[in-house]
């Protein structure tokens, strides 16, 4: 009986919770962040990230509570969902469940003032940037070679902020495969490089953080994939970017300052 009593106990405390949130302040929220990745109506931008009209509030919630503090692990969603407060998570949760579930594979499009971005492809990069590290992503099978120009050593040499003009660029290759389809390693036990598949970049501009909610922002830096053309790759989300180098305040944003400044002290 005192089991019973209890059980009911929770569940109209969770039933009052959900039942005192702000619909509308959830859709404002969503329209602001959320929606970058997930559609304003919870119709998500890719098919590699879920739909959430429709979906149980309780369940929303309990997620979002759970990327806060952690016991879920994300990147991106550990980010955002630690920058909400109790009431947003039952809000945003309450309006996603609010809206009709999704149908077949209908997609939204990105937020326009998040998925624009101000990087142009830096032609001179081979011959004024630096090569500063090389990593392997297994996971992915790639080798990835980063770049800096001269304004990001300078600062990183000085201990300074990174100043508007800092620039990092990356080359991204397929590896070379063995008959098991496994990444060769070279001499330096790094895979060896293959073909090219694409670029990615992250610079700093005076101003370019204006138009990003402070959720995502990452002061004044943009992001972008770029393909072997040097074309700005249309289907990359810069939300994800954005929500991925989030907790890197302390080292403005950067995932890679260790090894930055111990090249740039060597320049």
């Amino acid at each position: 009986m005192r089991l019973f009593i209890v059980l009911l106990a929770t569940l109209a405390g969770i039933g009052s919770a959900h039942a005192a949130a702000d619909v509308a302040a959830g859709k404002a929220k969503v329209e602001e962040v959320c929606a970058a990745c997930h559609g304003a109506n919870g119709v998500s931008v890719s098919a590699t990230i879920p739909n959430l009209a429709g979906q149980k509030s309780a369940y929303l919630a309990a997620q979002l509570k759970a990327f806060k503090d952690g016991k879920r692990k994300n990147d991106i969603m550990n980010a955002i969902a630690g920058q909400l407060a109790a009431a947003e998570i039952e809000n945003v949760a309450a309006y996603f469940a609010s809206l009709t579930g999704a149908t077949g594979s209908a997609m939204s499009e990105f937020l326009p003032n998040i998925a624009k971005t101000n990087l142009a492809f830096p032609a001179d990069y081979a011959k004024s940037f630096t090569k500063y590290m090389t990593i392997n992503f297994p996971d992915r099978k790639q080798v990835r070679y980063y770049y800096a120009n001269e304004p990001a050593l300078k600062a990183a040499r000085e201990g300074t902020a990174f100043p508007a003009g800092a620039y990092f660029f990356v080359e991204v290759y397929a590896p070379k495969l063995d008959a098991a389809k496994n990444p060769v390693k070279g001499a330096d036990g790094f895979f060896a490089p293959d073909k090219l598949a694409f670029f990615t970049a992250m610079a700093k501009g005076a101003g370019w953080g204006k138009d990003i909610p402070a959720i995502l922002r990452n002061g004044d830096w943009n992001y972008a994939v770029f393909n072997l053309d040097k074309t700005v790759r249309k289907g990359a989300n810069q939300a994800e970017c954005l929500a991925c180098h989030k907790p890197l305040v302390k080292d403005d944003y950067v995932f890679t300052i260790k090894d930055l400044k111990t090249a740039a002290m060597k320049k």
